[in-house]
């Protein structure tokens, strides 16, 4: 493209005034958004969205980063970090975080609660800065679970160098980290907030862990990629698992009303010790019992026992030769 057509591309096709007489629509834009205020008026959301700011997911991405930075310092965020600044640097952070965390628990409680009045809001910010701080309160037990994992990263990975590597590069520790945060909040009884942390680590890392899930200690997950682990999962201490295993439902209960039930236990229970290699399936309120290996590929749909090995048959290959053409 030469320099002129360049030029000629950055013009705007007319002048403003010149633009609206070639296209008449705009005035029929009021049409438009009228019948936009009519269908959400039956939808029963226009009150509800103007009262009060949603959650900001920036700023809860940008929380999890700060709490990477307190739980890791040195690993994430710019700060060069030595003895002498490392408390002033942690309390400026978590300072910081308190602040942002319970604006943002703040925002929930108000969405759940979907009244916005000023005894409300007052109420829910004061809640929120309890939440904050409960979570806050908790940092130095969930860095002592996460300093587990990453030993049971390096420990079921001959690929990895060392702790450091884990915890900079593994995905599989990054998503289980925001796993762990998510799920205190999950535990406190903080709506909306939780699902917005583990979805997030599902965008960037591809394990999708529901909040709700529990996970026990020295918990490892291999490369990780396509990795589900449903809401009422039960995963014991040093369990280990690979990219594409789902802990999964299996035939949902309805209502009288054909609704799906909710709140009952439908994923599967994972005992100490167990090894779920890539791609295979677990689905329903069943048990792998404690020490138990669910080979590759294999769909799991009744109680596996203690000790027991789980593995498909090996598969016949049909090899057809190609003629020299």
């Amino acid at each position: 493209m030469s320099a002129n057509e360049e030029e000629q591309q950055d013009q705007p096709i007319a002048s403003a005034e010149g633009f609206a007489s070639l296209f008449p629509y705009k005035e029929n834009l009021p049409g438009v958004v009228d019948d936009m205020l009519t269908e959400l008026e039956k939808r029963g959301k226009v009150g509800h969205v103007c009262q009060y700011a949603l959650p900001s997911g920036e700023t809860v991405i940008r929380i999890l980063n700060l709490l990477a930075e307190v739980l890791f310092p040195g690993y994430f965020g710019k700060a060069a970090l030595d003895r002498a600044n490392l408390p002033f640097h942690l309390g400026e952070t978590i300072s910081l975080v308190y602040d942002l965390l319970a604006g943002e628990i703040a925002r929930c409680l108000l969405h759940e609660r979907q009244h916005g009045q000023r005894r409300d809001r007052q109420e829910c910010e004061e809640e929120g800065c309890a939440q904050a701080f409960r979570l806050l309160e908790k940092l130095p037990r969930l860095l002592d679970v996460l300093d587990e994992d990453v030993r049971a990263a390096y420990a079921g990975d001959p690929a990895a160098t060392g702790y450091d590597e884990v915890i900079f590069c593994y995905p599989g520790f990054r998503a289980i980290m925001i796993y762990r945060i998510a799920h205190e909040l999950h535990l406190q009884g903080v709506p909306w907030l939780p699902r917005i942390m583990t979805e997030y680590a599902h965008s960037i890392t591809g394990i999708d862990i529901h909040p709700g899930a529990t996970i026990g200690r020295s918990f490892f997950i291999d490369h990780g990629t396509g990795v589900v682990i449903g809401e009422t999962s039960e995963i014991g201490d040093n369990v280990r698992m690979y990219q594409g295993v789902t802990l999964g439902g299996f035939r949902f209960r309805k209502d009288e009303e054909g609704e799906l039930e909710r709140g009952y236990k439908r994923h599967p229970t994972i005992e100490d010790d167990v090894i779920i290699y890539a791609n295979a399936t677990v689905l329903g309120p069943v048990t792998v019992g404690k020490g138990a290996v669910v080979g590759a590929n294999v769909q799991v749909t009744e109680s596996v026992e203690p000790g027991t090995q789980v593995t498909i048959e090996k598969p016949r290959h049909r090899i057809k030769r190609r003629e020299n053409q």
